[in-house]
């Protein structure tokens, strides 16, 4: 890279601590922590939801899947976006209405303590595991920028990340998400592909060029666009990092039109993502990794200094899962395990400090993971399976479903992971099969539970009111 280019790089970065220091100055509550006061208009919000749901395998993964597929690659981010959707669509009204922070806190309120625990352990887990795999993504970029080493890459870029958001919380979180936003779109929609598309001799060249099967949206296959569904949108609609961007939105008119808004973008940045994949096929065929269609392509077609700023949008995409899952997993380890379990009243200035000294201790483990690099994908693997096979029913319980008794749904629970870890011990932790078979084992025991005929019904507080 040019000096140029490194400098625009290196200028980015101390934007973004910048941004960290500025924000906390703006944190007076752990709400303002945590959530961002819950004031975030259109201009803030839909930049900040989409940011958080594409990340470095959104950008990376649908131009790989674009080199090797063609236009049907942008099914891994289209399904992500169709979960964005789907929340948007389906139950935004009700989160809008919630008084919680955390997924979790909402499954305890309705359903006891002990579902709160099984649910904050799996999102806890599932949540810093994703920060794992984008501290991961970090140090290969560093890596390849600077020359370092894979360690030191890890650590430079892994603290860059933990220190703005342990100093601004969701303030700073939104704001350097904002910020990455527009320079991811501005870097990979407005730049890179016209550009792209430019090179490989215009949209009749690109055609002219590829087999009939790369302007398939079916050419990836139904099993692997349905793996994708699987995968995605389930995990989407409950994950703890989207719903506390959600908690953000400042009524419910924001929460909807935004969500649906960053849903609808994540899509089009699916189809942009598989188009330059499938550009970089035309320009720079035969790669031996897919993976590297991307920044080959940046490096082969752009100038000196629009090569930074394309960077700067891939480190972007990368860091803003990074942060937005790390401020996941320490809100619902403060939340719902530290304050739940200690009786001692704090001041906001106590709950701030609380929330900071874990967000900076979740990062540090993100980051010590990330360099042992040993089960990382089989943990992930697992908690996704649990998050998507035994919480997304009892989610839409809590939201939907008054009556339902509260053991009918800690049994589901319980029933369908157990489910979940049987059939990954059977078919492997790759195994799509798990969160069919958690999904069926939780609709048959809330089904049975229904049909029971139960003494009382479950009221808890203040939940009766705002559900």
């Amino acid at each position: 890279m040019a000096f140029l280019d490194l400098g625009i790089v290196m200028v980015y970065f101390l934007m973004l601590i910048g941004v960290g220091v500025y924000s906390s100055r703006r944190v007076g509550s752990q709400s303002d922590f945590l959530v961002a006061g819950k004031r975030l208009g259109y201009g803030l919000y839909i930049p900040a939801m989409t940011a958080v749901v594409l990340g470095g395998a959104s950008t990376f993964g649908s131009a790989a899947l674009g080199y090797q597929y063609g236009l049907s690659g942008l099914w891994l981010v289209a399904m992500i976006g169709l979960g964005i959707l789907g929340m948007g669509l389906f139950l935004s009204k009700k989160i809008s209405k919630l008084s919680v922070f955390s997924v979790s806190e909402l499954l305890g309120k309705r359903f006891g303590e002990s579902s709160r625990f099984i649910s904050g352990l799996v999102m806890a887990v599932y949540d810093i595991m994703v920060s794992v795999t984008s501290m991961v993504a970090i140090g290969v970029m560093f890596s390849a920028l600077f020359g370092w080493s894979s360690i030191t890459s890890i650590l430079v870029g892994g603290l860059i990340v933990v220190l703005y958001t342990m100093l601004g919380g969701m303030w700073a979180v939104t704001m350097t998400d904002v910020i990455q936003f527009w320079v991811m779109f501005i870097g990979i929609i407005l730049i890179l592909l016209p550009v792209g598309i430019f090179h490989a001799g215009g949209v009749s060249g690109i055609e002219s060029q590829v087999s009939e099967e790369f302007l398939s949206l079916t050419h990836i296959g139904g099993s692997q666009i349905f793996s994708y569904f699987l995968l995605y949108f389930f995990g989407v609609m409950i994950g703890q990092d989207i719903w506390q961007r959600a908690f953000t939105a400042k009524n419910e008119k924001v929460l909807r039109k935004g969500t649906i808004s960053a849903g609808i973008l994540c899509i089009v940045y699916g189809i942009a993502g598989a188009v330059i994949g499938m550009t970089a096929s035309v320009v720079l065929p035969g790669l031996a990794d897919p993976q590297q269609a991307l920044p080959q392509l940046v490096m082969e077609i752009l100038p000196t200094g629009v090569i930074g700023l394309l960077i700067a949008a891939v480190s972007s995409a990368v860091m803003s899962t990074a942060s937005g899952t790390i401020i996941a997993s320490s809100t619902v380890i403060v939340n719902d395990f530290v304050l739940l379990k200690s009786k001692k009243e704090r001041t906001d200035k106590q709950l701030i400090t609380l929330n900071r000294i874990v967000t900076f201790l979740v990062g540090c483990a993100a980051i010590f993971i990330a360099l042992m690099l040993q089960d990382i994908i089989v943990a992930l693997d697992v908690a996704y399976a649990l998050l998507s096979g035994s919480i997304f029913l009892p989610v839409l319980a809590a939201l939907f479903w008054k009556k339902i008794s509260a053991k009918v749904v800690m049994s589901s629970m319980v029933v369908s992971a157990i489910v979940v870890i049987v059939d990954l011990v059977i078919e492997g932790v790759t195994s799509l099969n798990a969160i069919l078979w958690g999904l069926a084992a939780s609709a048959v025991i809330m089904g049975i539970g229904a049909l029971v005929p139960k003494k009382e019904t479950i009221v808890v507080g203040e939940m009766k009111e705002e559900m």
